[in-house]
């Protein structure tokens, strides 16, 4: 066996910045060098940022690209760090081919490169490409059809691009046929609920099934509406978990491993599955033996009890989107109700009290205990608070305009919402909205009133997990030893809009509880009227909620973008038209 100290790098690159994504490279690169590894490994994408999304189309894009990941390499040469290769993740474009029908103009690729003394030793693409969920490759990019197998220090490794180690066959079959010691994958891998088992099992499956050590490194941070939530690791070639790197996080964590020597070179005469091997060498004589480090294995809380993760996730969306997105400031409306005292302790978390600003905007029909559960909130956290009194501004639109009922009613959301972005031009402040997905999913918002905004932190939240996330978050308060920062009459009072005497939620709406269960069953699992009658829901209801949801369809394409948080979102998770007469019988 040879031994081989490798460096996984979970970083937070931006979108566009590839100056900036190149100096996190540079700076974690010295770092591994420090640590004495001999492979550096960062996630896929690195030199741009994930995902890119239509700039995979500007010729100019990729150009940057490719000119950067050079550079890099210059740069790693330059600051004494090229004798340790660097796997990154960039974009690319196939030459020597010809354009093919149906595929992007420009031939962009989702590809890797080995930076080595100076050069871009070794490139190849990704060879599947996800058009699932918030996935849009085929439309990006152009498949890869090379495995490259790298010699280091005598050890035989493959490299592979993400969605090559989720999918069976292609790279995963050519890694096997190549006997290779270990194969490498870099990621960007978004968070969902429940998903960190799943890609622990799936590193285990495919390192059985190759018969080597896997690797993978993911990306940490938020990008738009997706959380990358790191979890990197590493298992060895019967599928025991090695090494395993902190979620949400950025992380550079080293392991040393025991790896097969690489004998003469045998494998395939041609493509495996449609992927070619290619063989580098970059040296073939082992290290000498030395003391091996022990690894880092970072304990995962119990699978029962997500919900902490899911408030880092969202910490981690909010603090991302404002940091990356140049605002120093939030704005939320706070009405003393559990959304936005949740929403409130998000930005807190994320951005810090003291950049957190609150706006009370009682009407004629807000209670008492609103407004002090509001001001009860802001002062536990810091929060910055203003009260403005709508109701003279409502009563100028309605002296100019005769509204009643709901109409009257959307008006002092209108005017709310009017005001927040009024202080958000004025003042500098990203405005948080403070809807949750029970209430997206039912149309149980108003149009340019509760629902402007440039973020929405629980957008991806049943109204039932956002009681869970407020409980979890005051209880890891008193576990502190703090003041839980939610009042507890925000979370136990039945929630409402106040938006006309004693209203109530449920006035409109069936119980969360129940709601919740059935939305999340259409919604997220597409089930029609027949089978969500079988599964027990009475047949009005269902047809009652169906309505609901189908007919909101062009207020969800006008609210903000938020933190995923599921495995099926009310956004790219769920593409639906607005015209739409369908109804599912399922």
């Amino acid at each position: 066996m040879a031994q081989l100290r490798i460096a996984m790098a979970q970083v937070n690159p931006t979108v566009g910045d590839l100056d900036g994504n190149c100096r996190i490279v540079l700076d974690h690169a010295r770092r591994a060098a420090e640590a004495g590894a001999h492979l550096a490994v960062f996630p896929e994408l690195v030199v741009t940022g994930y995902p890119v999304e239509d700039l995979a189309l500007r010729n100019s894009f990729v150009s940057a690209s490719i000119k950067a990941t050079h550079a890099l390499a210059a740069a790693l040469a330059e600051e004494g760090l090229g004798e340790l290769p660097v796997a990154v993740g960039f974009l690319s474009r196939r030459t020597g081919v010809g354009e093919r029908f149906g595929q992007p103009a420009g031939s962009p690729q989702n590809a890797f490169a080995l930076l080595y003394r100076g050069r871009v030793e070794v490139t190849s693409a990704k060879h599947h490409l996800p058009n699932y969920g918030v996935f849009d490759e085929f439309r990006n990019f152009v498949p890869g059809e090379t495995l490259p197998v790298v010699r280091l220090h005598g050890v035989d490794l493959a490299f592979a691009v993400c969605e090559d180690l989720w999918q069976g066959g292609g790279p995963v079959a050519a890694a096997r046929a190549a006997r290779v010691g270990a194969l490498i994958t870099i990621n960007a891998s978004p968070y969902e609920r429940d998903k960190d088992n799943v890609r622990l099992e799936l590193c285990q499956r495919r390192a059985r099934e190759i018969g080597a050590t896997v690797g993978y490194v993911n990306m940490c941070g938020g990008q738009d509406e997706l959380i990358f939530d790191g979890d990197s690791l590493i298992v060895d070639a019967e599928g025991e978990l090695v090494a395993r790197a902190p979620k949400f996080e950025e992380n550079l964590f080293v392991t040393d491993l025991a790896l097969p020597e690489a004998g003469a070179v045998e494998g395939p005469e041609g493509p495996v599955d449609g992927v070619t091997v290619v063989r580098h060498t970059l040296s073939t004589d082992p290290v000498p033996a030395y003391a091996p480090q022990p690894p880092v294995l970072t304990p995962r809380p119990d699978p029962a009890s997500d919900v902490g993760e899911v408030y880092r996730a969202l910490v981690v969306g909010v603090r991302d989107y404002a940091v990356k997105n140049g605002f120093a400031s939030a704005i939320i409306a706070l009405s003393g109700g559990i959304d936005s005292a949740l929403t409130a302790t998000i930005a807190v978390d994320a951005l810090g009290g003291d950049r957190v600003y609150g706006l009370l905007l009682p009407s004629k029909y807000s209670s008492d205990h609103s407004v002090a559960d509001a001001e009860e909130l802001a002062k536990r956290q810091g929060i910055r608070a203003r009260t403005v009194e709508i109701a003279p501004v409502v009563a100028a639109f309605e002296a100019a305009v005769h509204l009643d009922g709901l109409a009257a009613e959307n008006l002092q959301a209108r005017v709310r919402g009017t005001l927040l972005m009024g202080l958000s031009n004025q003042e500098g402040h990203l405005v948080l909205a403070t809807g949750n997905k029970s209430e997206l999913a039912a149309g149980y918002s108003t149009l340019y009133g509760d629902s402007v905004g440039g973020y929405a932190p629980i957008k991806d939240c049943w109204k039932t997990l956002v009681w869970e996330l407020a409980r979890w978050r005051n209880a890891e308060a008193e576990r502190a030893g703090e003041v839980p920062p939610i009042p507890e009459n925000s979370i136990s009072k039945p929630p409402s809009a106040e938006l006309r005497p004693g209203q109530l939620d449920t006035d409109s709406l069936p119980d969360y509880t129940v709601l919740d269960a059935l939305l999340d069953a259409y919604i997220g699992t597409d089930k029609g009227l027949r089978e969500l009658t079988i599964a027990g829901y009475e047949p009005e209801l269902v047809q009652r909620v169906i309505r609901m949801v189908d007919r909101a369809e062009y207020k969800r394409r006008q609210y903000p973008p938020g933190p995923k948080i599921s495995s099926r979102n009310l956004s790219r998770d769920r593409r639906l038209p607005i015209t739409n007469r369908w109804t599912p019988q399922g």
